[in-house]
Formats: structure tokens, sequence, C-alpha cells
């Protein structure tokens, strides 16, 4: 069965994508009545349109004070670790920026995997005020993913039984990567209003061809949020050529 892809939009490299998408975000933001929540991805894309948000065009308009922070996935490494998502992000943009830091939700990586995700399952629980995800009233307002080669998004890989998870939130990936990942489901993936997959580089293009077709089943292919689904992807990406719209 053929997989609506959503909206796409093609911008001619990283940094016109990376300011396009501040620019929808810091939109957004200020449009919402009251609290907003944001799920981030990892990777170079967004740290990109993560610096930017942090940067004087942005830093002054965007409501830093109403937005509350999450992670759509995390290797489980401690939180200054090079490989940690969270690390990234704090440097890239929360550091520099107006955060309160009762409003930055971190996975944590202590303990074992198992309780690292049952934990961060009961904080989300706790900010939605529920067990139970309702279509009608989205988790998130923004949840940002990114495409890896292979078709995964956030650490929903080919081939692993996260995939069939339907019950949980959050769980431990513990096959598929060197290290043990933890990742929001598909269900919590999908309570958004908005999901946006930033994807950026010629080494993508094949496998974003091939989403843009609707008809793969890879991991990426496969979420459908309640709200509306959008492709922020560079020239390179789509396959259109442009050199400079290799991820750097």
């Amino acid at each position: 069965m053929q997989r609506p892809t959503g909206r796409i939009e093609i911008l001619p490299n990283p940094p016109a994508l990376a300011h396009h998408v501040a620019e929808w975000m810091t939109q957004a933001a200020l449009a919402a009545q009251g609290s907003f929540r944001v799920s981030l991805s990892g990777g170079s894309t967004p740290k990109r349109l993560y610096k930017l948000l942090a940067s004087d065009e942005f830093r002054d308009r965007f409501p830093w004070q109403r937005v509350s922070w999450y992670w759509g996935d995390e290797r489980f490494v401690p939180h200054d670790h090079p490989d940690s998502n969270y690390r990234m992000t704090r440097e890239a943009m929360l550091a520099k920026a107006p955060v309160a830091p009762e409003n930055i939700h971190p996975v944590p990586t202590d303990g074992t995997p198992e309780d690292a995700a049952r934990g961060y399952e009961r904080t989300l629980q706790k900010a939605y005020g529920a067990t139970t995800l309702d279509p009608e009233r989205p988790l998130f307002d923004v949840t940002l993913l990114g495409l890896g080669p292979d078709g995964h998004t956030a650490s929903l890989l080919p081939g692993e039984s996260v995939l069939n998870e339907r019950a949980r939130w959050v769980v431990a990936v513990s096959h598929g990567r060197p290290e043990v990942r933890i990742t929001m489901t598909y269900p919590v993936i999908e309570s958004s209003r908005r999901v946006a997959f930033l994807v950026a580089g010629d080494e993508k293009a094949a496998i974003f061809s091939a989403i843009r077709a609707g008809n793969s089943q890879v991991p990426a292919a496969r979420v459908q949020p309640v709200g509306e689904l959008l492709w922020f992807v560079d020239q390179a990406a789509a396959g259109e050529g442009d050199a400079r719209g290799r991820a750097q």
C-alpha cells in the first residue's frame, strides 16, 4: 500500500535549510497559546538549526520561556560524552539561549537502559497528564526527525522489534548499532501537531527518493503523525545535484 509522504520543501543547501526551519519553528512557537513542546533530533543537520536558533538573529524573537525540550532518541552514554545528543544540543543551543532549566528534559542515562527508558516514559506521561495518548490532543507541538541512509529515524532501526512496539512510549534498543540507544516509539513520535524531517546531503538521495515514491517500507517512511508531516530537504538529498547541499 502506498504511504502518503506529506509536504516536501526543497532548499538550496544546508544553511538555507536551517534558516528556513528556524523561521518556521519560531513562527509556530510564537503562534501557539501557552506551553510549546518540542522533540529534538541528533545529527549534523539539526545542529546547524540549533546554533541558528541561539544566534543573534533568532534568540530574542524565539519564546524560550514557553518552550520545553525533549529528545526523540539518545545514545546510552553519559550526558557529557562526545556522542550524546543532549551534549550536542546543549553546546549548540541550550547553553546559549535563555532556557529555564526546568524546561529541559534529557533522556536519563544512569541505571540500566531499561531503567532509563521507563524513566523517560514517566517523564513524558507526566508532561502529557495521562498514560494513554489521545489523537485529538498531541503530546508534541513539533517533532524533529532525521533520516539515515538505511532509512532509520530516531533509533527506529530497520529489522528491530521496536518497529512493532505500540504500547510502550520509550524503549531501549540494544541491537543494530554498536551502542545501546533509548528511543521514543512510533505512537509517541506520531503524537505531534507537526513532524518535520530534516534531510541534507547526497548520501541521503537514494533513500529519500525511495520514500518520496510513496512505497518504501523503511522505518522513516512509516511515520504517520496525527498532525502535519513535512520534509525539509536540501537539493543534494533531493537528487538535484547542488554540491553545496552536502551536510557538513
